[in-house]
């Protein structure tokens, strides 16, 4: 299953709405059926994105981003804002100069690499392009290898 796709993002705050609406509210995944923000990520709970084709990380603790690629191991540390929408978070910034919108929304999630399995769907919004991937927590880790 493809985890990377590349579009024209019209806005990043519609890309926001609609990743942060897109799931269907159900039983313990922190999404209110009455439209309370979404609870189910501690304030100062670590987040980690990950994604494939192309390979990226995205580690989040307190207001700071890390995002890794191949080209850039050591990374680029960002500051983030959160945001707690109904249906999952939503992080902004700006990454060497480009807006920057990172959603995670409760969803079981592969990465299609490895036999791992994510408790959250990852979307990176990125200078136009859109890409996919998974997410965990400190408290909601993957299932599987830690290291296929």
């Amino acid at each position: 299953m493809p985890t990377h796709h590349r579009c024209t993002a019209p806005s990043l705050g519609l890309l926001l709405a609609a990743a942060l609406s897109a799931c269907a509210p159900s039983g313990d995944d922190g999404i209110d059926p009455e439209g309370k923000t979404f609870d189910a990520v501690a304030p100062q709970e670590a987040v980690t994105m990950t994604g494939t084709e192309p390979f990226w990380n995205l580690a989040i603790s307190g207001d700071e981003g890390l995002w890794t690629t191949p080209d850039n191991q050591p990374g680029t540390a960002f500051p983030v804002t959160r945001f707690a929408g109904n249906n999952g978070l939503g992080f902004s910034g700006t990454l060497d100069g480009k807006a920057f919108t990172a959603t995670l929304t409760p969803g079981e999630c592969s990465d299609g690499m490895s036999d791992r399995s994510f408790p959250f769907v990852a979307t990176i919004a990125l200078d136009g392009e859109t890409l996919k991937g998974c997410g965990y927590t400190e408290s909601q880790p993957f299932t599987g290898d830690a290291a296929p």
